[in-house]
């Protein structure tokens, strides 16, 4: 039996801070993020595609646009995240502190099933790159 699997890579530019750390993670700064969606599948659809990659651009990489793309990016129980909000309304505060770990499960495991999952689309690994020498990822 085969397994054929798919790359949908996608790119933002976002600023964060990683609460709690001992290091210049603590610190604002920002990263030129790139996202790698795995889909696999042991069969191809009618015309032999695993997934129109069109539909993860529309739906889960437009989520990511919308969500993170040039914005702050703030834990909720980060003690100075609701200042941060009240400075700049676009700040993004998730329910992890943002790690590329964190985010890498937070994507894999909760928006992309929202998401996906009514197209028939499995997404079974989320790799993230923060720099060309830094990345993380999470799979089912």
């Amino acid at each position: 039996m085969v397994k054929y699997s798919i790359i949908r890579k996608h790119e933002i530019q976002a600023a964060h801070r990683v609460y709690g750390h001992k290091g210049k993670c603590s610190n604002f700064h920002g990263h030129s993020y790139v996202f790698q969606i795995y889909c696999s599948s042991e069969k191809l659809d009618d015309l032999g595609m695993v997934v129109d990659f069109d539909i993860i651009r529309t739906t889960f990489c437009q989520w990511i646009d919308d969500n993170y793309d040039h914005r702050m990016i703030l834990w909720d129980k980060d003690p100075i995240a609701q200042d941060v909000l009240a400075i700049d309304p676009t700040t993004m505060l998730v329910p992890y502190n943002p790690t590329l770990e964190n985010m890498a499960e937070y994507l894999l495991t909760q928006i992309a099933p929202q998401l996906l999952n009514k197209h028939g689309i499995v997404v079974d690994k989320i790799v993230i790159d923060e720099s060309s020498k830094c990345s993380a990822s999470c799979e089912l």
